[in-house]
């Protein structure tokens, strides 16, 4: 298992959650090695808003993650796998080899501080449920991960996301039959057809690309990219994602 991190916002039983979770383990689950889920509650001294991390607590926080992966190195418990903010709390969840030395684990980390309370826990997870229900994000949550990731890589090149431009997609379907309906409902949104992809030894399906003039700003992406996996699904379809031009001014 390799670490590779990924975080973003969901609901969670109606408030807003921060949700950080291992990618890296993706490949491997679920792990029969680890059969269990470990996970230890922090209440937060002073929430922020909307139940979320303040900044000045930020640090505290930190520290309480680094001291709970020493431990967890150091007794050989588990990996760690996720971490839940919402409602005023910190979930640090782990997979776990066994949990019989969990609460040791806890403890010694925790002990470094003490004015912060916590619970902690575990019980049987052989198919990772917690991983895959709870931290993995859905394909409309991955697509937002993804947007933000390329949104930043313009941002960092020196682009105007504010700036309108040529956006284009990529959408693939089973069926032509439903890539034609698809482009007639595109093309009544402003939408153009660059190109018709026919199946293929590497790919046996009809794809599609596509392109508008919009804005690649984050939320106007996350809003244009999430109607488009709509509209693509309704079909039977898989939206491919999204390239732009750079554009500085």
């Amino acid at each position: 298992m390799q670490d590779y991190w990924e975080a973003y916002m969901k609901p969670m039983e109606g408030h807003p959650a921060m949700v950080s979770f291992n990618a890296g383990v993706s490949a491997d689950v679920p792990d029969r090695a680890f059969g269990y889920v470990g996970f230890v509650k922090v209440p937060l001294k002073i929430p922020g808003a909307e139940g979320l991390i303040a900044p000045k607590e930020e640090d505290d926080i930190s520290f309480i993650e680094d001291r709970l992966e020493m431990e967890s190195l150091r007794y050989r418990a588990g990996k760690y796998i996720g971490r839940i903010i919402t409602q005023g709390e910190v979930n640090f969840i782990y997979c776990l080899k066994l949990d019989f030395e969990w609460g040791d684990t806890v403890n010694a980390a925790m002990r470094n501080f003490e004015t912060y309370t916590f619970t902690f826990g575990s019980r049987v997870d052989t198919e990772w449920e917690v991983y895959q229900k709870l931290l993995f994000p859905t394909p409309k949550e991955w697509q937002i991960i993804q947007n933000h990731h390329a949104c930043d890589r313009l941002k960092e090149a020196g682009d105007n996301l504010f700036l309108t431009r040529a956006i284009e997609h990529k959408t693939y379907f089973d069926l032509s039959e439903n890539r034609e309906l698809f482009k007639k409902q595109i093309e009544a949104e402003g939408f153009h057809i660059q190109k018709e992809i026919e199946p293929s030894d590497d790919i046996a399906l009809c794809g599609l690309i596509f392109y508008r003039r919009d804005r690649p700003y984050y939320y106007d992406i996350d809003a244009l990219t999430l109607s488009l996996i709509d509209l693509t699904e309704a079909l039977g379809g898989q939206y491919d994602g999204w390239e732009t031009s750079l554009v500085k001014s």
